[in-house]
């Protein structure tokens, strides 16, 4: 047990017995190795089969390890007193629609061995944070799937828990929710909760994660901070990149001397004044850009390279082991 950190696996190992007769072996998990340290958030990633689902439901006791180790919260993955200091939402957490938002907190505060005082305290702290106060006695039956989602975070978070997995926490959010998500794990971070998410909106992952990881048909391929993937990923993109350029000037002089590159888009921002992106090979061939717009007298007002987003590096890395 490493008492530095939160969720400590290695060589952790999970087959399903498949096919007919189940002789056939699933390798859900393939030697994953990982820690997640005290009050990070941490981003799990991966497309459709790639083991997070699986992984997720081992660190919860819900389905057992073939090999390896695993402790969360110093304690072996599946042990009780790991699960008390761990609040979980699920894809698509379902409350029976009898329930109003407060009888909702009651009972799950119930089940975490809350007292009645306790649940209305943090009940009412709680929907005031998720933006649920106005409707806490309404039945839930009318709620939208993003309130629902919200209420789904309360009640992760009703009895404080050291270790917060979020699966999927701004589905069916609009973006002033996925903001509001945003705003409040940041919040978690500040009081010392260490938050493990696992979404496909890698957008957001990015805005929030301290580090990832990515998997990819039980393999890890890859964990760290998003900006030590984009530098790995972004090392031999000498080759092949965008470039964002705004350029003032007569357009059809403009046309001409951008005539012999790339071309991806182009689109006017305000009366002779230009913005465009092209591709180029390598960084010569920018050299050369540049000095013909100053020779054509075209005025470069911004020049920017393209950056490597969390999903662009995601695709990336996953298309690498393809080729």
């Amino acid at each position: 047990m490493n008492a530095s950190t939160i969720i400590d696996v290695s060589d952790l190992r999970k087959t399903y017995r498949g096919g007919w007769l189940r002789r056939r072996p699933i390798h859900a998990l393939r030697g994953l190795t990982l820690t997640v340290r005290p009050g990070e958030i941490f981003g799990l990633l991966g497309p459709n089969g790639a083991g997070k689902t699986t992984f997720i439901k081992i660190l919860l006791g819900i389905a057992r390890k073939t090999s390896g180790d695993a402790t969360l919260l110093g304690h072996r993955v599946g042990v009780r007193a790991s699960r008390r200091e761990i609040g979980y939402l699920p894809e698509n957490l379902r409350i029976p629609r009898y329930h109003t938002a407060r009888s909702a907190l009651n009972f799950y505060g119930q089940l975490s061995g809350l007292s009645a005082r306790e649940i209305c305290l943090r009940g009412n702290q709680l929907l005031e944070l998720v933006g649920l106060i106005e409707r806490a006695r309404d039945n839930i039956s009318q709620y939208s799937k993003g309130m629902l989602q919200r209420l789904g975070l309360a009640q992760a978070l009703l009895h404080q828990p050291r270790l917060i997995i979020l699966d999927e926490p701004t589905d069916g959010l609009d973006p002033v929710g996925r903001a509001q998500v945003r705003t409040l794990l940041q919040r978690l971070k500040d009081d010392g909760h260490t938050v493990f998410l696992n979404s496909h909106i890698l957008q957001e992952v990015e805005l929030v994660c301290d580090r990832v990881a990515i998997l990819d048909h039980g393999e890890l391929r890859f964990v760290g901070e998003v900006d030590t993937l984009r530098e790995q990923l972004s090392g031999d993109c000498e080759q092949d990149f965008e470039l964002t350029v705004e350029v003032r000037g007569e357009k059809s002089q403009v046309e001409s001397a951008m005539s012999a590159w790339s071309i991806l888009s182009w689109q006017p921002t305000s009366p002779g004044q230009y913005e465009v992106v092209l591709r180029f090979q390598d960084q010569h061939r920018v050299d050369q850009f540049v000095d013909r717009l100053r020779a054509a007298e075209i005025s470069i007002l911004n020049l920017q390279r393209q950056r490597l987003t969390l999903e662009d590096a995601f695709l990336k890395l996953l298309a690498s082991k393809k080729d």
